[in-house]
């Protein structure tokens, strides 16, 4: 499974226009959890892959090795919400 870090969970919700609340919802986790994850945080494995597959879900994949990140899959548009 994708790694999620502090800064590609940011970049993933700049991309969608996603609060910390708007992720907090559409990934089932805690407000503290995304803020605690953002700061740089310890986190749960099945966490991660909650917010990842948030992500995933609404055309957002979080990269790993040579240029971690997030990107909009090809092909993919979405709107907030």
């Amino acid at each position: 499974m994708t790694r999620l870090t502090a800064p590609s969970c940011r970049a993933a919700r700049a991309l969608l226009g996603w609060s910390m609340r708007d992720l907090r919802e559409k990934a089932g986790v805690a407000l503290a959890t995304v803020q605690a994850i953002e700061a740089g945080g310890d986190f749960r494995a099945s966490t991660g892959d909650r917010i990842v597959d948030a992500f995933a879900a609404h055309g957002v994949e979080i990269l790993n090795g040579d240029a971690p990140g997030a990107r909009m899959k090809a092909g993919s548009y979405t709107l907030k919400g």
